[in-house]
This record gives structure tokens, sequence and C-alpha cells, in this order.
């Protein structure tokens, strides 16, 4: 089973609100004492907050529920009740809680984030609150409100600052490889990454940048095919695209435009992001080999070529992603 985990659903279910009291007040020396019960307490919260440390949605695959503590009811002498204790949810950064309806609670950007999925009953008021002219002495008082309760699903979009985008063995993992300390799994079949791999990348004077290894596109994902919305939702929250075509493509310039008319088809809004065209394996090609390739591209569209494998061109496609990023 894969380590990596982007799609969770939890029954979750906040803490009931505790009752208010219905005490009176009887003591020896004030033979007429009125009410005097405390508020019941607010039911726990469930919360889901962002852990910089967590990467995967693994620790939550193999939970069901989560349901938060009861508030505790009302006392003597106008005391009220203990809040229930609330339950945290830690995920990712990047990770975005909906309901079953599919509308969205909330998004995780940042450390430390919080945000509450699912609200603590109200505690009951006690029966200091229903006393009136007409009722001195009322020996009730209200209970406590339900919790909130219902399926959170939990999606992980990865935050990176480079997304890799191409077919199947178009040299994605290698290049991860090569220029990270990540090891994803290579191989010369299709669909080798099914799930995202992350690697930082280092660059001049101990600086770097996070570059993700995002499950191969196949044409037609925009409906489903393959791994479909599971690769294309990885790709919305990436800052720039590395498009990849493999020097062995029969097309190097439609490959690039089926690619492309993928992310278009998925979401239109991807095209607006900054990109570079790269031709992997290019230990492959000889400079004639080269021009020919580029030539097959518009001016404007003019690819770089690499090599995962002997490491050619590595530094200048790190050059050209650092000058994208911060140019």
């Amino acid at each position: 089973m894969s380590n990596f985990v982007d799609y969770v659903k939890i029954h979750c279910k906040s803490g009931h609100g505790g009752a208010g009291s219905a005490h009176l007040r009887r003591e020896k020396y004030i033979p007429k004492g009125g009410p005097d019960g405390g508020d019941g307490g607010r039911g726990g919260h469930v919360i889901m907050k962002g852990n910089a440390n967590e990467w995967t949605l693994l620790p939550l695959r193999y939970t069901r529920h989560v349901k938060a503590e009861r508030g505790e009811n009302g006392g003597k002498n106008q005391l009220t009740g203990a809040y229930g204790a609330d339950v945290y949810i830690e995920v990712p950064i990047g990770t975005i809680a909906k309901n079953e309806e599919g509308e969205i609670i909330g998004e995780i950007l940042e450390d430390g984030q919080e945000i509450i999925l699912m609200e603590g009953g109200m505690g009951g008021k006690g029966n200091e609150h229903f006393k009136s002219s007409t009722n001195q002495t009322p020996r009730f008082a209200q209970p406590g409100m339900d919790g909130q309760e219902g399926y959170v699903v939990f999606e992980l979009k990865i935050l990176a600052d480079v997304g890799l985008v191409g077919f199947p063995n178009a040299g994605k993992s290698t290049l991860l490889a090569s220029v990270s300390a990540a090891k994803p799994k290579i191989a010369d079949y299709a669909f080798t990454t099914l799930t995202p791999n992350l690697g930082i990348v280092d660059y001049r004077n101990y600086k770097s940048f996070v570059m993700a290894d995002i499950p191969g596109i196949i044409e037609g994902a925009a409906e489903g095919k393959g791994l479909g919305h599971r690769f294309l939702r990885h790709i919305e929250r990436n800052s720039i695209l590395l498009f990849l075509i493999p020097a062995d493509s029969e097309n190097h310039f439609q490959e690039f435009k089926i690619l492309e008319n993928e992310l278009k088809e998925y979401n239109p809004e991807l095209l607006d992001k900054d990109f570079i065209i790269s031709i992997s394996k290019s230990d492959l090609l000889d400079d004639e080999l080269k021009k020919e390739i580029a030539a097959e591209f518009p001016e404007n569209k003019q690819p770089l070529f690499f090599s995962g494998v002997t490491g050619e061109g590595l530094v200048e496609l790190k050059d050209a992603i650092w000058k994208q990023l911060h140019g």
C-alpha cells in the first residue's frame, strides 16, 4: 500500500451541550432562597488543524469516527459546567475539508491554522435565567443543545513550487530523483507513479524549491480516464508547471498540445500559470535532432533539453525554473 493518501472521509460528531441546573438555594438563614442553578458547558468542537510536519492523510486512513466530549451540566451557586474537550484532526498544509454535498468548509493554508468543522452544542441555561416577577423560584432549566454531526471529506492538494506534467514514462520520476533526495519508483511501464512524490531541489547559494512528481496524465484525464481528476487536482496547487516531453515522442509539439488541452478541459485557469516546456531523455539526441525538435515549437515556446540520467542540461533547467519562480 502507498504511504501517500490524498482523500479521506470521516464521520464527525461534536459534543452535546451540558444541561442547565435547576438548583434552588437552601440555606439555613435564607428561608426564601431563589434559583441558583448554573449554565451547562458547551460541547466540544471538532477542529481541523494544519501541521507542517504532515505531508499525507495516511494517519487518518483508518479513522472512521471522531467524537468530541459532551459539556458538563451546570452546578449550584450558578456555576457553569465545564466545556467538553475539543477534538483536533491534524492535516497537512493544502488540505481542503468538504461536507457531504461537496461544499467547501475550509482550507488549511498554513501551519497551526484551525478551522471548526463541527460546532459543539450550546449548554442549556440554568434556572437563574428564568426568574421573573411572576415566577420567583423557577424549578426548571434548559437542556443542552445537540452538537453537529455529519461526514467530512478531506482532500489534499499538493503545494509545490513546480509541478511536473507529462504522459506516463515522460521521465518525471527520473528528473525528481536526479535533482533531489526523493526516491520515486522508476520503471519502463505506464503509471509507475500512482501517487505524488515531493522533492526539495537544492539551488545556488543554499536556496531551494519544491518539485512535485505527479501521476502521469493521459488523453481524456479531464473526463476521468486513467487517474483522471486525482491527478489534475494536484496540478492546481503548483506555482509553475514544467511540461516534460520525452525525446522519443513521435510528435513533440502535438504531445504538448494534448497535455495543455487536458489542463484546459479540467480548469482553464491552469493555463494562466507560468510554465516551461522541456524535452526529457535528451541523451538520446544529437545536436541536429535537437534543432529539428526545437523547430516544431513556436518561437515563444522553445523547449529546454535535459537528461535526468546523464545530468545534461539540469543546471540550465534549474536556472530557468528559479527565474520563473522569482523573476
